[in-house]
């Protein structure tokens, strides 16, 4: 029976090709004492071997080749023995060269680090990566072990010649053996076995050991030194290669020297003996004995009838609230975690602890602080400049490792500072005194500039809004690290230093959106990992407090902040010499272009304020979720923790923020258990006080509040909050929506041509809207074109005698519904669907434009416009025209402005004249002036009122004796007539009531009744009276017309009649000449030639009831005499005024004839 072979994860073909290249490359023979021999075409196998590797693996996206070279143990039995058989004084050897670098090219690819997503991983891969991952543990074993073989050192030396060629002379080829040196020593670092330690040989401290004996440090802190000057492509690499070495490695734990290293072991391993004696004596309270290691089961009632809840154990028979306690861990629901969308890389995970040795622990401090004095500046340097210009080398992985480099060589530089200061006070040596004094922070300088400050805030804020949260995290660490090391160059003895930080801490906290990025950062935390929590947390209490304190100092602090605005954009003209003064329209046309910026402003800073944003429900539960992990937080990471607590109860004073119930069976368990804090720890004191005092504000805030009691259980939002500090509702105005503003096209078009500019403007982003307007025409088009339909047949039946009343003749509106909420929303919002519609002929009801303000198009559209204008759209949305001119082409949206608005004009008062009779004495000034709202004449009651008075003076002055003519009044007369005018416009005044006071509550139907009576009569008393006149100016002038023929004399003569009144009451005829006959004044045309009288239509608000006794001229002239081609019939004065008791029955009497004058009547009655 023959067994079934399992197939082999490799093609035979293959396989057999790449072991018989292996073979013909070398071996060891019994011989040559157990040396490696080279085959005779050792250098051709080995080209052979690395075209297999690209050829096959590499372009079929495959792992075939190096699975093979794996199993054939190439790297181990072939290379590195090739390698260390290379001896030093052999390097001018060209074949053992070009051997060595052979090596090398196979070594790199063999070692590359292998990362694929899921999305990229095959069948092949899923095959083959385990077994090449553990194969490249085992070649990083063999690489570092080989400490007498020195293979890293030899790699080295085939770099070497290479590297001594100036940067000006190198040749592609010797840039790529530089970078292939630096690639090895890359993934060298990178390699790591599972589960290793710092003893283990793959260990980080094996690798900074390897690569300190072997030159390796040396050589980096070299290229980083003269990067730029003799090295340019090489810093992506060795950026990379920092990146893994020092990832994960403890600053603090660096810089300690062997004592302190002693202490602290001894410290740590004291805390984990406390820790664990103290699990065990609360183990031991309930622990089994052996009297007690039956099995116990109990039924614990619950508030429901007939259920029970289930305790297993002796343990819930201690007590109740241990009971309860049980009953809670089996209740606990553990949440399932959703994976995150973007797995993170294992590789680049720089927030897990590493330990390193102490021999490890000293090399590597040795090369840190030789780098930060040599290699610093010129290396970051260079780096910005080429993450800036995005140069074809940077990948996306290399911004992040930038920055947490810059964090954590930011934070070497100041624990190095700091540890120096110590060392100054233990030794009192004057000389490290004035060592460490010279010591400036220029070595950093690098990333301190504004460049870096620009680029890190932008790298923040995209990766904030991708929700990139690996990266965010190495730019908040870089960020936080950059305050620290600003305040710690604020306090330096160094005049230098304190300006250069002053002048960082200014432009760091003038930019309002910094500000911003902190609080969104910390509310943003989700689940991110607790490297993350930990990095905004610690960044957030680093800002507050160093903005706290800049904030003290410079109380005139001012903040850039954003804001929108609209700017006017002046459009692109062409000016051409020829054009005439008619284009200035066009131009103007196109400067009136409106878009939204941003715009900057500055304010005041207020701190209070800004705190006041971290007081939010969303940031302390990021707080609370970093205090559930008290057992494990060091001592700092707890005060950052308190510090924020009391900020939020006790210096913003929301101390109800922190009122719930969750957040208190925390607090309790941190201090009386199960689990509580150490209390020996140094802030156990300091969280127990501030536990205390906030049950003591929660009581008393409860006793004031009792609405507390229900509240303590939920989440707090700011009106909650409001409510319980102060005990009311707070009173919020909700603004009123604004509707957008009117466009309208540019230009001369005709309104099929609007149509189509609109229609290609919404014909991008927005042709659901245009589709939409389309049915609703035609639906609209159709169920207009059956009204018509219909009203044709009833006019039918009109005409055979059915009747049909005069509303049937006209067509209904038809209403416009959006079809969906957001169409509704458009419908008000979207300013070029607004105008669309409008230019298709809907209208909008109502005067307000408010949201859901209804749409109609009207009944004057017929059924034929309608369906013309929905061609005009269709055609124009199936063959859009985007651009309009010939010479200068404009786009379509460029055709739209902003639809300009008339400003309203203020009405004018003539109040210039101080003679006017009207008094201001304080109790008589009135509210209401005269002429007011109800005054709709081109000229108030006060001007004309003043023009009269001036005939009257006029008037007068004609008739009184030479000496009232020459103006020798005496002063009582002027005083008495002085008072009597005042006394006159007072009694008129006090009858004026303004209608934007009138209420409903001063309406009277009977008194309006009355009123309107009244006013009918007057009305038909006057218009008796008019027609009398004119009928007497008619016969008059028919005699004057016949006695002109006679005698042969062509002009005209004017005729004036005089008529009575009864009564004075009914007011007073006066004459003003000049200007345009204000409200209450008309002005009777009529043609002198006719022989028939002109009729008389008089508005009912401009009829009066005058006082007959002033003499009334009949002037009529021929067309065009005064300059309008018409006939005036005009109203003079026979010079005195004087009142007439004569009755309107006396016979008029001819007057001598006057000079000609246009003239109009005034009548003033007690009514007005």
């Amino acid at each position: 029976m023959e067994l079934e072979k399992t197939p082999s994860p490799v093609d035979p073909e293959v396989r057999a090709y790449v072991y018989s290249l292996v073979s013909a490359l070398g071996g060891t023979g019994a011989d040559e004492d157990g040396r490696y021999i080279l085959g005779d075409d050792a250098l051709a196998c080995l080209k052979d071997l690395k075209k297999w590797l690209k050829l096959y693996d590499e372009k079929a996206n495959r792992l075939d080749v190096a699975r093979c070279l794996a199993e054939a143990n190439l790297v181990e039995g072939d290379l590195l023995e090739i390698l260390a058989a290379w001896p030093e004084d052999a390097t001018e050897d060209r074949v053992k060269s070009k051997i060595a670098l052979a090596c090398l090219e196979l070594l790199v690819p063999l070692t590359w680090p292998i990362e694929k997503s899921d999305t990229q991983m095959t069948v092949n891969h899923h095959r083959h990566i385990p077994y090449i991952q553990l194969a490249q543990t085992s070649y990083k074993r063999s690489i570092l072990e080989s400490q007498s073989r020195s293979i890293l050192r030899t790699a080295v030396r085939i770099g070497l010649p290479s590297i001594a060629i100036p940067m000006s002379e190198r040749s592609p080829r010797d840039e790529g053996i530089i970078k292939l040196i630096l690639y090895l020593f890359r993934n060298i670092s990178i390699i790591t076995s599972p589960g290793e330690n710092k003893e283990s040989p793959t260990s980080r401290s094996a690798t900074i050991e390897a690569f300190h004996h072997q030159d390796v440090l040396a050589l980096i802190l070299t290229i980083c030194s003269n990067m730029g000057e003799d090295f340019n492509s090489q810093d992506v690499v060795i950026l990379e290669l920092l990146f893994h070495l020092i990832k994960g490695v403890s600053v603090e734990r660096l810089f300690m020297d062997k004592a302190q290293l002693a202490m602290d072991g001894k410290n740590e391993l004291r805390a984990l003996l406390a820790k664990e004696k103290s699990m065990h004596r609360s183990y031991a309270k309930h622990a089994p004995s052996r009297h007690n290691r039956f099995g116990t089961m109990i039924w614990v009632k619950r508030d429901e009838p007939g259920k029970v809840s289930t305790v297993s154990g002796q343990d819930g028979l201690m007590n109740g609230q241990h009971t309860f306690n049980k009953m809670d861990q089996s209740k606990k629901w553990n949440k399932p975690k959703q994976r995150s969308r973007d797995v993170e890389k294992a590789n680049d995970r720089f927030d897990v602890p590493v330990s390193l040795t102490s021999n490890a622990t000293t090399h590597l401090r040795a090369f840190v602080e030789e780098f930060l004095d040599s290699g610093f500046n010129p290396f970051f340097n260079h780096v910005r400049r080429a993450i800036e210009r995005e140069a074809d080398r940077i990948l996306e992985i290399h911004t992040p490792q930038f920055f947490f480099l810059i964090s954590w060589f930011l934070e070497a530089e100041r624990v190095r500072r700091r540890k120096k200061q110590e060392a100054e006070k233990r030794s009192r040596n004057n000389k490290i005194a004035e060592t460490f004094e010279a010591d400036s922070f220029s070595l950093i300088a690098s990333v301190l500039t504004q460049e870096t400050f620009v680029l890190l805030n932008r790298f923040m804020q995209d990766r904030l809004d991708m929700k990139v949260w690996q990266d965010l995290n190495a730019g908040i660490r870089s960020f936080t690290q950059t305050l620290l090391i600003v305040q710690d160059m604020a306090e330096s003895s160094l005049e230098e230093d304190q300006e250069i930080a002053e002048n960082i801490q200014n432009r760091i906290f003038y930019e309002e959106t910094t500000h911003d990025r902190v609080v969104a950062i910390l509310r943003g935390y989700k689940d991110q990992g607790f490297g993350y929590l930990d990095a905004c947390t610690e960044l957030t209490h680093v800002f507050l407090r160093i903005l706290e304190r800049y904030s003290r100092e410079n109380v005139d602090l001012q903040v850039r902040s954003k804001r929108r605005a609209r700017k006017k954009k002046k459009a692109a003209a062409v000016q051409r010499g020829d054009a005439d003064d008619n284009d200035d329209d066009a131009v103007s046309e196109m400067e009136d272009v409106a878009e939204a910026e941003r715009v900057s402003r500055e304010r005041k800073f207020d701190f209070k304020r800004f705190a006041a944003k971290f007081t939010t429900q969303t940031c302390i539960d990021t707080f609370i979720k970093f205090a559930r992990f008290y057992n494990d937080l060091s001592t700092e990471q707890l005060k950052r923790a308190h510090r924020f607590f009391y900020r939020v109860a006790f210096k913003q004073d929301i101390s109800v923020m922190l009122f719930r119930i969750d957040y208190f069976v925390l607090f309790n368990r941190m201090i009386k258990g199960p689990d509580p804090l150490d209390r020996a720890s140094p802030v156990y004191g300091e969280w127990e006080e501030l536990v205390r005092q906030l049950i003591k504000r929660m009581v008393k805030k409860m006793k004031e509040r009792p609405e507390l009691a229900v509240e303590i259980l939920f989440s707090k939002i700011p009106s909650t909050v409001f409510y319980l500090e102060n005990g009311y509702e707070k009173q919020t105005i909700s603004s009123k929506p604004r509707a957008p503003a009117a466009l309208e096209v540019r230009g001369a078009m005709t309104r099929d041509e609007q149509i189509g500019v609109v229609v290609a403007v919404l014909h991008g982003q927005k042709l659901d809207a245009i589709d939409w307007v389309t049915k609703v025409l035609e639906k609209a088009a159709n169920e207009r074109q059956s009204w018509e339909a219909e009203s044709a047949a009833r006019q039918a039946e009109h005409v055979s005698g059915i009747e049909s009343s005069e509303q049937d003749s006209r067509a209904p509106s038809i209403a416009v519904y959006p079809d969906t909420e957001e169409r509704r929303i458009a419908v008000f919002k979207d300013a070029k669907l607004r105008l669309l519609m409008t230019l298709t002929g809907f209208e909008r009801l109502g005067v307000d434009d408010e949201p859901n303000t209804t749409w109609i198009i009207p009944s004057g559209l017929t059924a034929r416009q309608l369906h013309e204008t929905h061609e005009v759209i269709q055609k124009y949305r199936d063959n859009p025209v985007m651009e309009y001119g010939e010479e200068d082409p404009v786009p379509a949206d460029e055709m739209l402005r902003r639809k300009p608005t008339v400003k309203p004009r203020r009405a004018e008062y003539d109040d210039e004249s101080e003679g006017d009779g009207i008094v201001s004495d304080g109790e008589n000034d009135f509210l209401f002036p005269a002429g007011g709202p109800t005054n709709t004449g081109p000229r108030t009651a006060t001007a004309a009122l003043e023009q009269l008075k001036k005939k009257r003076r006029k008037r007068r002055a004609s008739l009184v004796s030479d000496d009232e003519a020459t103006g020798r009044l005496d002063e009582g007369t002027r005083e008495q007539r002085r008072k009597a005018r005042e006394a006159a416009d007072l009694e008129k005044r006090k009858k004026i009531m303004s209608e934007e006071f009138v209420y409903d509550s001063e309406d009277d139907v009977e008194a309006d009744k009355l009123f309107f009576e009244r006013e009918e009569a007057r009305r038909t008393g006057q218009a008796k009276k008019v027609m009398e006149v004119l009928r007497a100016g008619m016969v008059d002038r028919k005699k004057r017309r016949s006695d002109g023929e006679e005698e042969g004399k062509v002009s005209r003569k004017k005729t004036k009649r005089t008529v009575g009144s009864n009564s004075e009451e009914e007011g007073r005829l006066e004459m003003a000449e000049g200007s345009s006959s204000p409200s209450g004044i008309q002005e009777l045309e009529f043609n002198g030639q006719s022989e028939e009288d002109t009729p008389l239509s008089t508005p009912q608000e401009d009829l009066f009831v005058g006082k007959i006794g002033e003499d009334i001229s009949v002037n009529a002239r021929p067309p065009g005499e005064d300059g309008r081609g018409s006939k005036v019939l005009a109203y003079a004065s026979s010079g005195k005024v004087e009142e007439d008791e004569d009755s309107e029955d006396d016979a008029p009497v001819a007057l001598p004839s006057r000079r000609r004058q246009r003239a109009a009547m005034i009548f003033e009655s007690e009514s007005d």
